[in-house]
């Protein structure tokens, strides 16, 4: 029997993060409004406070290393991931296609604010939620390889 590449499905809420690998729910201790409340004392958040949520983040993630089938495919249904991929450039449609240097240069972007440049100036919401959003996207596909994230659906709604 030949199979293709294992699909792995990324669900970033606000309290948690649900990961799903071949059919088992792996429930991280990360969401966007628990990471937000729980690091950011500023807004935009220090570059501190970022530091300190990357550290927290990345061990949460790392713990799926041994989980991850090698060449699997990473998808999500997150309207905030969808909106993401907007804000990096990628054009709206059904199914997008965000690639990892992508999410870096839009993470560049939010370094860019939090170094006191204008969200506006930058195209991206200011909210804190949404800096933890893009965080955790960043971490989780940096640090489990995956070179891109395919976002499936058909709604848009910008994080605040």
């Amino acid at each position: 029997m030949i199979s293709g590449p294992s699909s792995i499905m990324l669900h970033i809420g606000s309290e948690e993060t649900q990961v799903t690998i071949e059919g088992k729910v792996h429930v991280l201790t990360l969401g966007s409004q628990l990471t937000s409340l729980a690091y950011f004392r500023h807004q935009p958040p220090t570059p501190e406070e970022i530091e300190t949520a990357i550290m927290v983040v990345e061990d949460e993630v790392i713990r799926l290393r041994h989980d991850i089938p090698q060449d699997a495919r990473l998808y999500s249904e997150d309207n905030d991931i969808r909106a993401i991929a907007r804000l990096a450039g990628v054009a709206e449609n059904e199914q997008m296609t965000l690639a990892l240097d992508a999410v870096e240069r839009t993470f560049d972007r939010l370094a860019l604010v939090i170094s006191g440049r204008p969200a506006r100036f930058e195209g991206i919401p200011d909210g804190n939620d949404f800096a933890a959003t893009l965080l955790i996207l960043r971490e989780f596909m940096h640090h489990l390889q995956f070179s891109e994230i395919v976002v499936k659906g058909t709604k848009f709604e910008l994080l605040n």
